[in-house]
């Protein structure tokens, strides 16, 4: 797939699944679970033992999932993810060089960022996406709904916090996509292999994003 491919469907889909896991067969469970209802994309972790072989590893196994790198904090270990398999990269933070390189790579990359100006800069560097993180703490769709405003053609992915309770509402407010952890795939539900727990709480997030386009289209309509 192309970057252009790959950040139209995340665009599409709306929801990127962050996960943790040790295991390649724990992080395949999953992969395969959510591509069954309709999220082909999927975000590895890099802050965990042994990650870069799990990525390569899921990479090969789960031919119809995106599989992404997530917290990456410098351009070699970008340079590793990208080696393996990732055909996106992304942070929880802003670092600069890490986006300049993929945009060089010509690979999708959406880094955190907190303030307007760390969204400014990202977006001047070449993202495709930035990741508004730990979008929670600043107030949840509030803060979306303004940095919308002040920043209206910049792609939001609302991430850190991102609930069950509040799925919608970012979405309403202007997001284009959520960034879930453990509200979409709980470790008990992982260690369990509890499948369609999982997938029914990926129609739920799916549900949130359709919902929530038709309200913030809704309300863009009226403001015209």
């Amino acid at each position: 797939m192309t970057k252009e491919d790959i950040r139209s469907t995340i665009e599409e889909v709306g929801v990127v699944p962050a996960i943790r896991v040790n295991s390649a067969e724990d992080a395949l469970f999953v992969a395969e679970a959510l591509a069954q209802v309709g999220i082909p994309v999927l975000e590895i972790a890099m802050n965990v033992p042994g990650a870069i072989d799990l990525l390569s590893h899921v990479v090969k196994h789960a031919p119809n999932t995106i599989v992404g790198a997530g917290s990456i904090t410098s351009v070699a270990t970008a340079q590793q993810c990208l080696s393996a398999g990732a055909k996106f990269l992304t942070s929880d933070g802003l670092v600069l060089p890490v986006v300049e390189f993929a945009a060089d790579e010509n690979v999708a990359v959406f880094p955190g960022a907190f303030t307007p100006t760390e969204i400014i800069a990202a977006w001047n560097a070449g993202s495709d996406f930035v990741k508004v993180v730990p979008c929670d703490a600043a107030g949840g769709d509030r803060y979306i709904r303004s940095l919308k405003a002040a920043l209206p053609d910049v792609p939001l992915i609302a991430a850190g916090g991102v609930t069950q309770l509040t799925g919608f509402n970012l979405i309403s407010a202007g997001a284009s996509a959520l960034g879930v952890g453990r509200d979409l795939i709980p470790a008990e539900a992982v260690r369990l292999r509890q499948g369609r727990r999982i997938q029914e709480l990926a129609r739920r997030f799916l549900s949130f994003v359709d919902n929530g386009r038709i309200q913030a289209a809704g309300q863009s309509n009226s403001a015209v």
